[in-house]
């Protein structure tokens, strides 16, 4: 089978330069390899998703010169295939509720730094510092039934318990020069967030489904998401999930050295046709000739 490759962007603001990179290596490996590359879009936040981003993001794409195989797929109208995985995890007893606000987290954050630093995860967020993990079931269930709002989480520790030696194959590079077999460490994250209420998945759970369903056979995106491979990779075993190989890519930054975001106009795909930019520009602004 010719390898698989897939571009999956969140239709939540403009494509960047940064877009643009991850878009145009993906394109540069399916050609290289005879691949297929794949269009997959991720919206599932639906308060901030919208459709005319998602058109936005077609017009980008076509005029960079990238072509995909159709039909697209949006997570949107595949929810069931992420709640059967999460009722899968859920009956090995490795995901529970927690009835925490965001504000209510904070806060029990803040009461644990009273005795020192509290952990946090690579991206920098604090790890759940809540008990619901050790919740009465009949408690779980009274809160549930009284509409309180939740999000399911994934008991880190036991699923940890029930895999050893976990990696992967690393293509490209970390962002300390991470190449080759890289030791997966899942427990850096803390228990996860899996879903919510009102939404069954989350990025951790819909991305580990989406690329076994398309068959993705290597995943080229940023750095910025090589350290949550650990929690993917974990997920991915406990599924029964087949392994891609990843490629993670340096990141386009601004003159500040910052991670380029969609509401930079100065490096917005759209701002730069506008300008006067071609694709083979954009090429040569990225760094890729």
């Amino acid at each position: 089978m010719p390898p698989v490759f897939r571009f999956a962007p969140s239709p939540n603001g403009l494509l960047h330069l940064g877009h643009a990179y991850s878009a145009l290596l993906n394109l540069d490996r399916a050609r290289e390899t005879g691949g297929r590359l794949l269009l997959r879009i991720e919206d599932i936040d639906a308060t901030r998703c919208r459709p005319e981003y998602e058109a936005a993001i077609d017009e980008d794409l076509t005029w960079l010169g990238i072509a995909w195989e159709t039909p697209v797929r949006r997570q949107s109208e595949h929810l069931s295939d992420y709640r059967a995985a999460l009722e899968k995890l859920s009956a090995l007893g490795l995901v529970y509720p927690a009835f925490e606000s965001r504000a209510g987290i904070a806060l029990l954050v803040a009461a644990r730094e009273a005795d020192g630093p509290w952990p946090r995860d690579p991206d920098g967020a604090p790890l759940y510092p809540g008990d619901a993990k050790w919740l009465p079931l009949g408690e779980r269930d009274r809160l549930i039934a009284s509409g309180a709002p939740y999000a399911l989480r994934l008991d880190m520790a036991a699923a940890c318990r029930r895999v050893a030696g976990l990696g992967w194959n690393e293509l490209g590079e970390g962002p300390d020069g991470q190449r080759g077999a890289v030791p997966a460490r899942p427990e850096a994250w803390g228990d996860v967030i899996l879903a919510r209420k009102e939404t069954p998945t989350s990025y951790h759970l819909s991305v580990v489904v989406d690329d076994a369903l398309q068959d993705v056979s290597e995943v080229v995106r940023g750095q910025d998401l090589f350290h949550a491979t650990s929690v993917h990779r974990l997920l991915q075993v406990l599924l029964d999930l087949p392994e891609p190989a990843y490629r993670h890519h340096r990141l386009i930054c601004d003159e500040m050295g910052r991670k380029l975001s969609k509401s930079g106009r100065s490096t917005g795909l759209r701002e730069l046709r506008v300008a006067g930019a071609n694709p083979a520009g954009i090429r040569r602004l990225v760094g890729l000739g």
